[in-house]
């Protein structure tokens, strides 16, 4: 079974967020990971680039890989009622 065995840390600064439950990197490094990651200041982030980064989030925190996330998302689509929901309890479930 694959899953994501990379550094969780950097996938937290990444988001900002404890993706992977507390971590102390966060803390004290509370800028992204990369050369320049201090130094990046971009402009407004477009709207796919959120919800990109929201799918991201609920990949790794759910540690399911994007074939999987698809048809999970598939399934809920499939559902009846609001496939956003159908999809957490999916994820939830597993």
């Amino acid at each position: 079974m694959a899953r994501y065995t990379g550094p969780k840390s950097k996938i937290a600064r990444k988001f900002k967020e404890p993706i992977f439950g507390p971590d102390k990197a966060l803390e004290k490094k509370n800028y992204p990971p990369g050369q320049h990651g201090n130094a990046r200041r971009r402009g407004k982030k477009s709207e796919y680039a959120v919800q990109l980064a929201e799918k991201q989030k609920a990949k790794y925190t759910y540690g399911v890989l994007e074939k999987q996330f698809a048809n999970l998302f598939d399934k809920a689509a499939r559902k009846k009622g609001i496939t956003g929901e159908n999809l957490l309890k999916f994820l939830e479930s597993r």
